[in-house]
């Protein structure tokens, strides 16, 4: 990988200044982690306790599936989705061409922004699970129904009112020894796996495309380099598309995910429905994560984390305030460091390249 041949060791890691860092500062973005591990523990205690149980026929075929293992293991999905991101990101910085402190801030915007993606999404599936209590497509399989006396269980339906029709019954009516398979028969909606999945690897997506500069040429670019481009076809032509080959990289963790939704339905946990909410709840906070954190690719940031908050500001920012950043012209450390791409279409050797701006 290219060098700089620049060094900041001179300045902070926070705000790549040359001076001490702020106690505020830090302790602000302590307080970051302080929420994220709040939101992991209140999550992992949702996932721990017993929740609501939807009542439920015995006559429902959606719910008279055979009970499977499972195809992706609960410790399989946090191994893939929250321990292989974050080594990767660990990885990636170590190896870009900058200056230590900004390796080292770009592993902790980094790592911040998967923390918010996992915990918040970890977070929000253990309490719908628990309010909603919806049955699995198992569940038949996992309750091993009293059937010598439905009718203690019994709480409603036509079955009530008219023999041989169907009724709706309770959890009590379970006679299944194993408290915890049968608790976990009622945790269909939304799918833990799902979202989890997409929380960790799409956030992982969008992480390596913003710092390769993959994504969809669709910035403005009426005006680069301080030239303005007055015709559509100087506006389209100012600038390309990445080479295709950099998209089938950046979407092979959003294939991880996939996979491991698709697998649900075949182990009959889930119902499509429950995989979409799931999958809808980790998309959500992978890009709230990652936004939170990171210029997006495409936007002309150069898919940098965003700076340090201003210490005056660490805390809260007052009302009609332009925001918590130090300022772009504080920051003269990376205005040497704008530009990291792989290219493959000028002749030379793909390999990073560090463009002067």
């Amino acid at each position: 990988m290219a060098s700089t041949g620049e060094d900041n060791r001179g300045f902070n890691i926070l705000s790549g200044q040359p001076k001490r860092t702020s106690k505020r500062l830090v302790l602000s973005y302590v307080l970051d982690w302080g929420c994220i591990f709040l939101l992991a523990a209140a999550g992992a205690i949702l996932y721990s306790i017993a929740g609501s149980n939807h009542v439920f026929s015995l006559d429902d075929p959606s719910l008279s599936y055979p009970l499977k293992s499972d195809t992706v293991s609960i410790v399989i999905v946090g191994i893939v989705c929250c321990a292989g991101p974050a080594i990767l990101i660990v990885v990636t910085c170590l190896l870009l061409p900058l200056p230590w402190r900004l390796r080292l801030w770009e592993l902790h915007a980094g790592w911040l922004g998967l923390g918010l993606s996992l915990a918040g999404a970890f977070f929000v599936t253990s309490g719908m699970k628990d309010v909603v209590g919806k049955p699995r497509p198992d569940l038949i399989a996992r309750c091993q129904p009293d059937l010598a006396n439905i009718a203690t269980y019994a709480v409603g339906g036509l079955g009530l009112h008219r023999e041989a029709a169907p009724v709706m019954v309770t959890s009590g009516i379970c006679q299944n020894p194993d408290a915890k398979v049968v608790r976990d028969g009622f945790a269909a909606f939304p799918s833990g796996h799902s979202s989890f999945s997409w929380a960790g690897l799409l956030y992982l997506s969008l992480w390596l495309g913003a710092k390769f500069a993959i994504s969809v040429p669709v910035r403005s670019v009426a005006v680069v380099s301080g030239v303005v481009r007055k015709t559509s076809y100087e506006r389209s032509a100012a600038t390309g598309a990445p080479p295709l080959y950099l998209l089938l990289v950046v979407a092979i963790p959003t294939g991880g995910a996939l996979y491991i939704c698709a697998s649900r339905y075949n182990d009959y946990m889930h119902a499509g429905w429950d995989i979409m909410g799931g999958s809808l709840i980790g998309i959500v906070f992978a890009i709230l994560g990652f936004l939170w954190y990171h210029a997006p690719a495409g936007q002309g940031y150069g898919g940098w984390a965003w700076g340090a908050r201003s210490p005056s500001d660490a805390f809260g920012a007052g009302f009609a305030s332009d925001g918590f950043g130090e300022g772009r012209e504080q920051r003269g450390s990376r205005h040497d460091y704008e530009d990291i791409e792989l290219t493959a279409m000028d002749g030379s050797p793909t390999g990073l390249r560090v463009s002067h701006q």
